[in-house]
This record gives C-alpha cells, structure tokens and sequence, in this order.
C-alpha cells in the first residue's frame, strides 16, 4: 500500500460529548496489481483520528473507491493500520 495523496480537516463536536479532538483524513492510496484492493481509478481511506489527552489513536476507517466514493467492504491488516496511524501521527505534528 503506497499513500500518494492526503486531505486533513479537523471535526467539531457540536454536542461537547466528545473528549478530545478528532481529524478526519482522507488518504488515497495505490495497492499492488496482484492486490484485491487494487483499482485502476484509485482507493481511498476515510479515517477518523482521535486525539485525548496527547494520545492519538486511529479511531475508525474505511475505504471507498475513488471514482464512485462507494464504500468498499474490506478490512485492512494489521499492519496497514499501523501505517495509517503513524502517517496521521506524522502529519499532525507537522501542523
């Protein structure tokens, strides 16, 4: 999985119920040919990143197709989490 292209806005919590501050990422990504995941139009990852207390956490995901916005009902690895998580972690310190 090769990130290639990201958005970051941070959400609000209208209600206050929420501790902490949560970002929304939007990460397109290119997966190998032989991939299931793999689509010639582009795959992205919708992923919700939590922020409490400065511990940050991958809080939820999912990806869709890139063309159709479709969500796309597959789960990562384990691995490709972990890659997910850092890459926010990264991208957020550099804000």
């Amino acid at each position: 999985m090769e990130i290639i292209e990201y958005s970051m806005i941070e959400l609000i919590d209208p209600t206050g119920i929420l501790t902490g501050i949560r970002y929304e990422f939007r990460i397109y990504v290119k997966f190998d040919e032989e991939d299931e995941l793999y689509n010639e139009k582009g795959t992205g990852i919708r992923v919700i990143y939590a922020v409490d207390e400065g511990e940050g956490k991958l809080a939820s995901y999912h990806l869709f197709d890139r063309a159709t916005e479709q969500v796309l009902d597959f789960d990562l690895e384990d691995n490709e989490i972990a890659q997910l998580a850092a890459f926010c972690e990264e991208h957020l310190e550099e804000e």
